[in-house]
């Protein structure tokens, strides 16, 4: 078989605690996100896109609906019979079950599935990202700079650059700092969680890194500091295009409110619809929308199977849902075959999949005026019930 130049792993075993109610009981890059798409298809589109055709997927909290979402990798390219796309959960070696204790040990516990391929770079993802990204353009500048390590960085405003990992490099973008959430960051060039690494290089700071017991197994924390700290090459890679982190649930709400893209002061816009850079995903309802004569939409995104009969204005509507004569929906993220009944208002909210807003029922309130609110699934609101601006509701409202 022919060795592959470069191999990615993809961390996707995160517990997504701030995305919490959508992450109850889905691994945050399975959420559902632009009216058809996982988290997780832009990584893995990416890396199809890229010319990367392997893809370790490391699994570990609530995994069952990611996994099946996976499959074998049809939707990405990614079924084949040398490479293509693998999941990998933790497992229990011969010296006991141990689950992933970090990102780095994580990598570790995988190190036979990289060296199967005998690869030259390793690329690491993060699944929980929004982005388009060329990878080889990044490996191309990691190969010219003799790196060790080349580290993916975006700039972002100063007074946000205490959020973030903060790379401070040299005139020729060698990294010669890194600082953890600086209260007095150096500079804006903020680490988005995508590293190439040279195979041998990883390999040998992570069992450096395994051996030690007083590590926190993590890449930020414990591998780049660790290699700055022996001099290795460390280079920073400049990313430009549209980038956000959906951890949270407002950040959430944002983006998918960018795959509406009527800000016409957004200079990086999420354009999905790119021939140039397609976001493939496996593919859900394939039964068309129903727009009844009364429906109003502006502004909005509109999944498969919809039937609309209400007002929907500045909105991300997923498959099957249902709105009813009479119900407005505004500034909202509507999930998966949820039903909002006549007379119903739904505004600035998130609705998780397969619930029923009632009859004059109300849903958080105007944008700008209060916080987001939230549903989680299989919540029923009854028929004239209030929810009000701000709550996070995970039970039946009477």
């Amino acid at each position: 078989m022919n060795k592959k130049q470069c191999v990615a792993m993809l961390l996707a075993g995160g517990q997504g605690s701030r995305l919490m109610p959508l992450t109850d009981d889905t691994a945050k890059p399975a959420v559902p996100f632009g009216s058809r798409y996982r988290i997780i298809d832009f990584p893995l589109s990416n890396c199809i896109n890229s010319g990367i055709d392997t893809v370790g997927v490391l699994t570990q909290y609530q995994p069952l609906e990611l996994n099946d979402y996976l499959g074998t990798g049809d939707p990405w390219d990614m079924n084949l019979r040398y490479g293509g796309l693998h999941v990998l959960p933790p497992y229990q070696a011969s010296q006991g079950a141990d689950w992933f204790k970090g990102t780095a040990n994580a990598i570790y516990q995988n190190i036979r599935f990289i060296e199967r391929y005998d690869p030259d770079y390793v690329l690491i993802l993060s699944g929980d990202h929004i982005y388009k990204m060329n990878y080889e353009m990044m490996l191309e500048e990691h190969i010219a700079n003799e790196a060790d390590c080349t580290i993916a960085v975006i700039d972002v405003p100063l007074e946000e650059a205490s959020r973030f990992g903060i790379m401070n490099t040299d005139k020729t973008g060698r990294v010669i700092e890194f600082e953890e959430k600086p209260a007095h960051p150096k500079s804006t060039l903020a680490s988005m969680g995508v590293y190439i690494f040279t195979k041998d290089k990883l390999v040998k700071y992570l069992k450096e890194d395994e051996a030690d017991p007083n590590s926190n197994n993590d890449f930020g924390k414990n591998i780049i500091p660790k290699m700055l700290a022996d001099n290795q090459r460390m280079f920073s890679y400049l990313y430009k295009g549209y980038w956000r982190d959906v951890g949270t649930l407002d950040s959430f709400w944002a983006a998918n409110m960018d795959v509406i893209g009527m800000d016409p002061e957004e200079e990086e816009k999420l354009i999905l619809n790119d021939d140039g850079w397609k976001i493939s995903y496996r593919h859900g309802y394939n039964h068309p929308q129903f727009i009844r004569g009364d429906a109003k939409l502006s502004n909005s995104v509109i999944g498969d199977g919809c039937d609309l009969s209400g007002d929907v204005e500045h909105s991300v509507l997923f498959g099957n849902v249902t709105i009813e004569d009479g119900a407005v929906v505004k500034d909202s993220v509507i999930m998966d075959d949820v039903v909002i009944k006549s007379g119903a208002v739904v505004e600035y909210a998130i609705v998780d999949c397969n619930v029923c807003v009632g009859e004059n029922a109300k849903v958080g309130g105007p944008l700008g005026e209060g916080k987001l609110t939230v549903v989680a699934k299989d919540v029923n609101v009854a028929d004239g019930a209030v929810v009000s601006q701000g709550s996070i509701i995970e039970q039946d409202v009477k």
